[in-house]
């Protein structure tokens, strides 16, 4: 015993120990990773292009879509989105399953954003709510495993979360939605694996038909939210103020609707990317000193989902 303690495998002279955490090991060990807000500068994103599973909107209420698709003119629309982020100055990684063009996989797996929500350590892995998508979260874990992302929890058990249900409302403060993509569980779950990173979540309620949190509030930058008023609850209104958010209110009830304007993603402090086709939303954010870039996504919108939906964020300043 006295022989093995000297080597170093026994903790010997030649062990060197681990030191550092694991958010200090991002960018050597693992790769360049973690948000902890919503509007710091956009540096690294995930998307999945869609192809053949498009087929499958022809029967839209089958596939949790609005009307069917184009293939085509959708996957052009996606092009330009990731040209546009490319513009931006964001890296972005696609998720391409193996065997895509056989296996055709899940028809909503180009909305990455509910598959995975980053911290400043890694990756929560979001367990979708409805069996139509259930098994895209492998997609994303294995593209998450290959960039070199931690992956710090899988949602389990009977928990459910898309990830669009969470935002980070300062770097110390997640603002999590349950409803119908997020059950209690889930949002259990998370709040769970938050507090282990010194994270506090506030959990609050979604309004009744509405899908995901994403789509109803969405930050410019740490001092500067802005929500479409008739689809966020009282509380997640009172949590906003709480932590000195000043909350602006969309204007066109119709471009929320049908052009999905609140649905953008934020490139850095008051500088965002948006759904082209949204004139009176687009004028009133830049009345409030918004820089905005547009791309046309007119055709994915049909899929219930807009700009911020499609875009898994990996990291930001």
């Amino acid at each position: 015993m006295t022989q093995r303690v000297k080597r170093a495998a026994y903790g010997g002279p030649g062990f060197k120990p681990r030191t550092q955490s694991l958010r200090e090991e991002l960018g050597t060990i693992w790769a360049d990773c973690g948000v902890n807000s919503e509007w710091s500068r956009l540096k690294s994103i995930l998307l999945h292009r869609p192809g053949p599973e498009l087929a499958r909107s022809a029967k839209p209420d089958q596939v949790l879509m609005l009307e069917p698709l184009e293939p085509g003119l959708a996957c052009r629309q996606h092009d330009a989105l990731k040209q546009a982020y490319e513009k931006a100055g964001v890296q972005v990684y696609s998720v391409i399953p193996p065997g895509y063009e056989r296996s055709r996989p899940p028809p909503n797996l180009m909305f990455v954003a509910d598959l995975m929500f980053m911290t400043p350590e890694g990756a929560i892995i979001g367990r979708p709510a409805s069996t139509v998508r259930a098994g895209e979260e492998k997609h994303i874990t294995r593209r998450l495993a290959d960039i070199g992302i931690p992956i710090l929890k899988s949602v389990h058990g009977t928990g459910t979360f898309e990830c669009a249900d969470a935002a980070w409302l300062n770097p110390q403060t997640v603002l999590l939605s349950h409803g119908l993509r997020t059950n209690p569980e889930g949002a259990a779950q998370v709040a769970s694996v938050l507090s282990e990173i010194g994270i506090e979540t506030i959990v609050v309620d979604l309004v009744k038909g509405t899908m995901h949190q994403m789509g109803q509030l969405r930050f410019l930058d740490d001092q500067l939210a802005v929500v479409w008023p008739e689809r966020v609850s009282l509380d997640t209104i009172e949590a906003l103020e709480a932590h000195a958010s000043r909350v602006l209110i969309m204007p066109d009830k119709d471009e929320l609707e049908t052009g999905l304007a609140l649905n953008f993603t934020t490139l850095g402090p008051r500088r965002i990317l948006m759904p082209a086709g949204n004139p009176n939303s687009q004028a009133f954010l830049e009345r409030h000193g918004i820089e905005i870039s547009c791309v046309n996504i007119s055709e994915l919108t049909k899929a219930a989902g807009g700009i911020a939906c499609l875009t898994g964020v990996l990291s930001r300043d």
